[in-house]
C-alpha cells in the first residue's frame, strides 16, 4: 500500500521529536471525545422538550437510558439552563484541544523543517566534491527548499490522518451507541467509499512523482539560467532559452493540474456518497421507529464525522502524492549511500620538511582513465613549486587532491613521511590558503569577504592584507570604501578587483602553505607585477604552490613541474628546462609568440 510506504519513508523525520506524535494524537483523540460528548447531550435536552416523555421514556439502550436518566434530578424548568451549560463546556473542551494539537503540529512543522534544511546543507558541507559534481545545482536547490517542505507538508498529512482517524473511532463508536443498525449500515459504506478512494490515490501518487521530477528539471533550468545569463546573451540565444524554459513551464503546469485535479476529485466523491447514505439513514430510521431525538442527534453527530472523513480521504491522498520528494529527503540524508572524506585523527601543527606524492594514480567518477597517472613528486618546505602544463593536463587536480577536496585512487600522498589522511582534515586546511582562478565572492562588503578567511580579524588586520595585494587603493576610491556591496557573486567588481580581494583573503589568513591557481589569471600586466611582487615577499618561510598560464610568472621558482596528460613529463628550474628543449621551451615559445595555450 501507497500510504505505508509513505508512513515508513516519514519514520527519519519523526526521529527529531519523538515524543510529539504522541501528544499530538492524544490531543486529537481528547478533541472528537469532548465534541461527541456534548452531541449526545442534546438527546436529554431535547427530550426534555416533552417533560412526559422526558419523565416516562425507556430505550432498549443502556447509554441512552443513561442520557435519558442523567438529568432528571434537575427540575424541568432549569433544565435548559443546566444541559445547554453542559453542552457549552463540552465544546469549550473540545476547542481548546484542537487548538493544542493544531499548534503543536505547527511548531512540529516548523522545527523539523529547520532540522531538514540545516542537515540537508550539512550533507552539502561533508560529502565528497564527487558527489557535488555529479548533481546539477538546480536539483540540489530543489531539494534543500521545496523537497523538504514537502516533506514537512506529509508529516503534517500523516498527523493530522492519525488524529482524523482516531476521531473517526471515536465518532463510530459514539454512533454504535446510539444505534448498532444504523452505524453498521454507515461502516459498510464508508469501506466502500474507501476502496473507491484508493483506486485515486494509487494515480495521485504517480502524478505525484510526475510532479517532483517536474518540478526539479524547471529548478536546475532556472539556476542554470541566472548563472549562464552573461552566455545566453553574448550568443543571442535568449529565445531557444526561453522556448525550453516555456516547454518545463507547461511540463511543470500540465502535471500540476493533473494532479490538483484528481486531488480534488476526492472530496466531491466523499461528499456525494456522505448524503446517499443520509438518505438511506432517514430510511433505516423510519424502519427501526427511532424517536425523533435519537435520530436528530444521530444525525447531528454524522454531520460532524463527515468533514473528518473527507480530511481524511483528503490528507491520504496527499500524503501518497508527497511519497517522492519524502523519499528523496530521507535519501540525500541518507549517510551510508554517499562519498565522504573522511578526516583523520593527528593534527596537524606544522610541515617539517615536504608534501610527496608517491605513484598518485587519480581518476574522476565521470572518467574512464585517470586524469593524473604515477605521480611521485615532492613540493619541499619554504620553496615555491610551480606546476606548469596545458589546459586538462592535472594542475589543479593535483591541488584538489592536496586539498582533500577528492581521495586518490591509488598511491598516496604524505606530510613528513605520514599519510595526508591521517590528518585531521579541518587542522590540514586551516594552515592553507587557496587563490584558485575561479573566483567566489560572497554577496556582502569587501570587508567581510576579506575577513571570511579569519573572522575574528580585526579591521586593520584586513587593511593590511588589503594593501599587501594591492587593493587598498581601488576598495578605498568606492563608494563605501571597506563596507561596499559587492553584489551577488561579486558582480559589482571588475575581475581583476575580485581577484585581488581573493589574494588579500588569502594574505589574511597568514598561513603555512599558499596555494596560487592561475591567481594573476584574471589581471592585467600592471597588477600582475605587483601581485608577483606580494608572492615574492609571501613566500619567505612559506610553502607556496603555483599553477600559472603566464610562464613569466613562475621565473623565480624554485622548481618547475610540467605535466602532460595527467603525467609528469620534466622538473628543474626556469632556466634548466629552457634548455632542455622539451616541452616547458615548447610551451614558452608558444606563449611568446602569441598563441593561447
Amino acid at each position: 500500500m501507497k500510504e505505508l510506504q509513505a508512513i515508513k519513508a516519514l519514520m527519519p523525520l519523526i526521529k527529531f521529536y519523538p515524543w510529539a506524535i504522541p501528544v499530538i494524537v492524544l490531543l486529537g483523540t481528547l478533541s472528537p471525545f469532548a465534541e461527541g460528548l456534548g452531541i449526545s447531550l442534546f438527546i436529554p435536552l431535547l427530550q426534555s422538550l416533552d417533560k412526559t416523555s422526558a419523565q416516562t421514556s425507556v430505550y432498549n439502550n443502556l447509554f441512552l437510558n443513561y442520557l435519558n436518566q442523567l438529568f432528571l434530578f434537575i427540575h424541568p424548568s432549569q433544565r435548559f439552563l443546566i444541559i445547554p451549560f453542559f453542552i457549552f463546556l463540552a465544546f469549550l473542551l473540545k476547542s481548546g484541544l484542537s487548538y493544542g494539537y493544531q499548534a503543536l503540529s505547527h511548531w512540529l512543522y516548523v522545527n523539523v523543517y529547520h532540522h531538514l534544511r540545516v542537515g540537508i546543507f550539512q550533507q552539502l558541507l561533508n560529502v565528497s566534491q564527487s558527489f557535488i559534481d555529479s548533481h546539477q545545482s538546480g536539483r540540489l536547490i530543489n531539494t534543500l527548499e521545496m523537497e523538504t517542505s514537502l516533506a514537512c507538508d506529509a508529516l503534517t498529512y500523516f498527523t493530522y490522518i492519525i488524529i482524523h482517524g482516531c476521531t473517526i473511532t471515536v465518532f463510530i463508536l459514539l454512533l454504535l451507541l446510539l444505534s448498532w443498525q444504523i452505524t453498521i449500515f454507515v461502516a459498510v459504506s464508508l469501506v466502500c467509499i474507501s476502496i473507491i478512494i484508493r483506486k485515486l490515490t494509487y494515480q495521485i501518487s504517480a502524478l505525484g512523482e510526475q510532479k517532483t521530477n517536474a518540478n526539479s528539471d524547471l529548478y536546475n533550468r532556472i539556476v542554470e539560467g541566472i548563472i549562464g545569463i552573461k552566455v545566453i546573451r553574448s550568443f543571442g540565444q535568449e529565445s531557444y532559452e526561453k522556448a525550453r524554459f516555456d516547454d518545463l513551464s507547461k511540463n511543470v503546469r500540465n502535471v500540476s493540474v493533473k494532479f490538483e485535479l484528481l486531488s480534488s476529485a476526492v472530496e466531491p466523491i466523499s461528499e456525494v456518497f456522505s448524503v446517499a447514505i443520509l438518505v438511506a439513514i432517514l430510511i433505516i430510521a423510519f424502519q427501526n421507529q427511532a424517536t425523533v431525538p435519537v435520530l436528530l442527534t444521530f444525525i447531528l453527530m454524522l454531520s460532524r464525522l463527515q468533514p473528518y472523513i473527507k480530511e481524511f480521504d483528503k490528507n491520504r491522498a496527499k500524503l501518497v502524492g508527497l511519497l517522492s520528494p519524502v523519499n528523496n529527503v530521507v535519501s540525500f540524508l541518507d549517510t551510508s549511500n554517499k562519498p565522504y572524506i573522511y578526516s583523520g585523527k593527528a593534527p596537524f601543527k606544522k610541515l617539517e620538511l615536504a608534501i610527496s606524492f608517491e605513484d598518485v594514480i587519480f581518476c574522476y567518477e565521470s572518467q574512464t582513465s585517470p586524469a593524473v597517472e604515477g605521480i611521485s613528486i615532492c613540493i619541499p618546505k619554504g620553496k615555491t613549486t610551480a606546476f606548469v602544463g596545458p589546459s586538462g593536463s592535472g594542475k589543479s587536480t593535483l591541488i584538489n587532491l592536496l586539498l582533500r577536496f577528492y581521495e586518490v585512487t591509488q598511491g598516496e600522498i604524505y606530510l613528513d613521511g605520514s599519510p595526508l589522511r591521517n590528518f585531521n582534515l579541518s587542522s590540514w586546511r586551516s594552515q592553507i590558503a587557496l587563490v584558485s582562478q575561479d573566483v567566489h565572492m560572497f554577496s556582502t562588503t569587501i570587508k567581510e569577504n576579506i575577513a571570511y578567511s579569519r573572522l575574528d580579524a580585526s579591521d586593520e588586520e584586513v587593511i593590511a592584507a588589503a594593501k599587501q595585494a594591492y587593493a587598498h587603493e581601488f576598495i578605498c576610491n568606492l563608494p563605501q570604501g571597506y563596507d561596499t556591496h559587492i553584489g551577488d557573486r561579486g558582480v559589482r567588481l571588475s575581475g581583476g578587483q575580485r581577484q585581488r580581494i581573493s589574494i588579500a583573503r588569502a594574505i589574511l589568513r597568514n598561513p603555512q602553505i599558499l596555494i596560487l591557481d592561475e591567481a594573476t589569471n584574471a589581471l592585467d600586466s600592471e597588477s600582475e607585477r605587483l601581485i608577483q611582487e606580494a608572492v615574492n615577499i609571501l613566500s619567505q618561510n612559506r610553502t607556496v604552490i603555483v599553477i600559472a598560464h603566464r610562464l613569466s610568472t613562475i621565473e623565480k621558482s624554485d622548481q618547475i613541474i610540467v605535466l602532460d596528460h595527467g603525467r609528469v613529463v620534466e622538473q628543474g628550474k626556469f632556466s634548466d628546462l629552457l634548455k632542455l628543449k622539451g616541452m616547458f621551451s615548447k610551451l614558452y615559445q608558444l606563449q611568446h609568440s602569441g598563441t593561447l595555450l
